[in-house]
């Protein structure tokens, strides 16, 4: 299956950024893509929660994933939307961090909700609080796509390994981490986690990223780090975004999935054992 990650720099005017996402979805799809991930907040990067209540919606009212169920139907694609940022009616105003699984009809197969929220000081200018403003997910979540089956992960997620370990034993060959990172943890952090997961599992690891600095109307502008990447399951990088927006194209095998757990079947050899004293 080839497969395209797709790079952007969306800002906080979800009007502005489908019209990019989509058009760089079709450029996937036009250079052969079967299999198209976007990244987390493909809708709104935005510091701003003022901004986030005025534009963001609820998910059966939310105008992208409408536009790009439409699109994934038109160009008979399965779509990762990486994840939306959608308004949720829960009491205290929190959002939801939203991945869907879009099948080549358009329907959505499987939806995962961010569990791991970025609530870290990375010096003393920059500080993130996810909690304050998005509301964690409770469940992982496996993707049947046919002959492959998808973990779904976004973002900060990428440091707990259990999650993913747990998604490979339950069935997946592929893992998804849509991302909007630092350019700090990204420059530091980034690639040798992602090849970790890989290597762990035995998995794909597709990590579509958000990149640049992100335009801002209220609030504080955002800076990532881009880099799209995509690891087979030995651990090598097998495609590069870059810096810049884009799409970046890939061939999934899945024998190399079967190969690389053949050769350390570390999945099977899970050993009880008791806390630490």
């Amino acid at each position: 299956m080839k497969a395209a990650l797709v790079q952007l720099n969306s800002g906080d005017d979800p009007a502005v950024n489908l019209s990019l996402t989509a058009d760089l979805i079709e450029s996937a799809a036009e250079q052969g893509a079967e299999f198209v991930l976007t990244p987390e907040v493909t809708n709104c990067v935005s510091a701003s929660r003022a901004r986030q209540n005025e534009v963001l919606q609820r998910e059966d009212e939310d105008q992208t994933l409408a536009a790009l169920r439409a699109l994934a139907a038109k160009r008979s694609i399965w779509l990762l939307i990486g994840s939306l940022a959608l308004k949720t009616g829960d009491a205290d105003g929190r959002f939801a961090n939203r991945s869907f699984l879009v099948a080549p009809d358009g329907s959505v197969t499987a939806r995962y909700d961010k569990i791991h929220m970025f609530d870290v000081t990375i010096s003393d200018t920059e500080s993130y609080r996810e909690s304050t403003g998005y509301r964690p997910g409770k469940a992982a979540v496996l993707g049947d796509m046919g002959q492959m089956r998808l973990g779904m992960t976004i973002c900060y997620d990428l440091r707990f390994p259990r999650l993913y370990r747990q998604l490979a034993q339950a069935g997946a060959h592929v893992l998804s981490v849509p991302s909007a990172f630092s350019p700090v943890t990204g420059a530091a952090h980034w690639e040798t986690l992602l090849r970790a997961r890989a290597i762990e599992t035995g998995c794909y690891v597709l990590a579509p990223a958000q990149c640049g600095t992100h335009t801002a109307t209220r609030g504080k502008s955002r800076r990532t780090y881009g880099h799209s990447l995509a690891v087979a399951p030995w651990g090598k990088v097998v495609a590069d975004g870059g810096a810049d927006p884009g799409v970046t194209l890939l061939d999934l095998d899945m024998e190399r999935v079967a190969q690389a757990r053949d050769r350390i079947p570390a999945l099977d050899h899970d050993r009880p054992f008791g806390d630490p004293e």
